[in-house]
Parts: structure tokens; C-alpha cells; sequence
């Protein structure tokens, strides 16, 4: 998941930040309206967790550009704006939820996951394929009944990879949804981790590469009755 933190105050949005990522989730930062849009223009984005009162176009004015836009992104308010008026005009705006400061960082994590839950409601909170069971909730993986313990960025991009459930990933969407904006485009790290997250889920292994293509969860072929590790 990547998620775009749309706040003027430095601290506290390096904090939203840094907690988001040790919840495996991969996060941005604008501090006003006119960087968000910038970043809403060039980034594809899970989730936005947005400040009304910030410089440049207000948190009204962005949360009504990402409605018109038509991109279905959820909006969540993050403001000290608390009476029912302000509440009421921040859902008018777009909003899909609210919650107002002081906040505990538990409470926005499982409000952004029920967000982004929501988003697909097909899909059920935990998610389950080719004997993989994924639990964003509480960030556990396991494969066919063991516990896997992952790293937060292996999580993330294994998540990417059950929730296109059983599609190809390409490289490229995998450095988008699970790196953060300072990703290098031209780095490895993408081959790199996906190599060590196949290592760790175990043999038989269940992440195929698609050569020139990307990546997918697959239960792989036999090959003279023992498993080789796909090229990554």
C-alpha cells in the first residue's frame, strides 16, 4: 500500500510517516496543496490522509480535486477540526473518514486498512492463495500453516503480489505501491527483495518471474522431479 500524507506541520508528518512504514506501508509527504496535487498528478496512490488546514489550495479544495479526478482514491481527514459542523463539511468534500488530532497512530493505521479494505469489497481482510494466508490487520504471513516472518518491505510487496491475485506485477508497479517516493527507478532493490521474500516463503517456491514482465504468485512446474528458484 502507498499512501499520500498531506501535512504542513514537518514533525508530525515525518512521524505519520515513519510509524506508516513500520506497518509496511509505504508513504509520501506534501506540505501544502499545491505539492499534493503535484504528487497526486504523478503518483498512483492507495490512500491519502490529508490535513484541511494547509497552505496553497486547502484540504477542501484537494479532497474535491481527487473527487473530480475520478480516481476513487479514499480520502481520510486528519485535522484538530472536531465539531460536527466541521466533520459534516469535510464528508461533503469527499471525505471517507475523519479523524481529528490529538490521534493515536494504532487508530489511523486500522482506519487505513478498513479504507483500503473497502476499496475492494470483494476482497476479504484476510487474504488467501496458492496456500498463502495474509493478514494486513495484523501484519503475519503464513505459507500452508507455518508462520513466515518478513521484513516490512518484503510484506508490502508480497501483499501487492496476493492482491492481484495470481496476475503478473510488473517491476515497475511493485517500485511504485511499496517504495516511497525517494526510490531510485533504476535501482535492483525490486529483484533483490522479491528474491529474498521467495527464499523465505520456501520451497516449493510460489513467486514465479514472468521474463520481461513481472512477477506473480504461481505454483511452480517440476523440473526432473526437484524445484530449481526461478530466475528473479
Amino acid at each position: 500500500m502507498r499512501v499520500l500524507i498531506v501535512e504542513d506541520e514537518p514533525y508530525l508528518a515525518e512521524a505519520v510517516r515513519d510509524g506508516l512504514r513500520l506497518e509496511a506501508i509505504a508513504a509520501d509527504i506534501a506540505g501544502d496543496g499545491d505539492a499534493a496535487l503535484a504528487a497526486l498528478g504523478v503518483n498512483s496512490y492507495d490512500l491519502v490522509v490529508l490535513d484541511r488546514d494547509i497552505p496553497g489550495p486547502s484540504g477542501d479544495e484537494v479532497a474535491r480535486h481527487i473527487v473530480a479526478s475520478g480516481s476513487g482514491i479514499p480520502i481520510l481527514m486528519l485535522t484538530a477540526a472536531d465539531r460536527i459542523d466541521d466533520k459534516a463539511s469535510g464528508f461533503e468534500s469527499g471525505a471517507d473518514d475523519y479523524l481529528t488530532k490529538p490521534f493515536e497512530l494504532r487508530e489511523l493505521v486500522l482506519r487505513l486498512r478498513a479504507l483500503d479494505r473497502r476499496r475492494a469489497p470483494a476482497r476479504p481482510p484476510v487474504r488467501e492463495l496458492a496456500g498463502l494466508r495474509l493478514d494486513p490487520f495484523r501484519r503475519e504471513v503464513f505459507r500452508d500453516g507455518r508462520y513466515v516472518a518478513l521484513t516490512r518491505k518484503q510484506f508490502a510487496v508480497l501483499e501487492v503480489l496476493v492482491d492481484s491475485g495470481g496476475g503478473v506485477v510488473s517491476a515497475e508497479e511493485l517500485l511504485e505501491r511499496a517504495w516511497d517516493a525517494n526510490a531510485d527507478p533504476f535501482t535492483n532493490a525490486v529483484r533483490i527483495t522479491v528474491s529474498a521474500l521467495r527464499k523465505r516463503l520456501g520451497e516449493p517456491w510460489v513467486i514465479a518471474t514472468v521474463p520481461g514482465v513481472g512477477y506473480r504468485i504461481d505454483t511452480p512446474a517440476r523440473e526432473g522431479g526437484s524445484w530449481t528458484e526461478p530466475r528473479a
